[in-house]
């Protein structure tokens, strides 16, 4: 399958540089770049999705606090001072 992009002069420089210290073909490099762009925002997504599942599962179990108590030991804890 083939897949038509516009890069930008200075993208294009670096793909080409890349391929040339690799001794590759600039396409193979290309498609190797965006393979591992894909996999890695892929492992992002679900990494996310499963933190955001781990904090409504304590949510739900009452593993939770106020606010007010959170940022009354975050002042604690940094020494910070309220204004009154």
């Amino acid at each position: 399958m083939s897949i038509f992009i516009s890069l930008s002069p200075e993208v294009e420089a670096q793909l080409r540089e890349k391929a040339a210290q690799q001794g590759q073909d600039i396409s193979l490099v290309a498609a190797q770049l965006l393979t591992q762009i894909l996999a890695w925002e892929l492992q992002d997504s679900q990494e996310a999705i499963a933190g955001i599942q781990r904090g409504l599962d304590a949510f739900e179990a009452g593993n939770s606090r106020s606010f007010q108590d959170f940022a009354e030991e975050k002042r604690r804890q940094y020494n910070l001072l309220v204004d009154s």
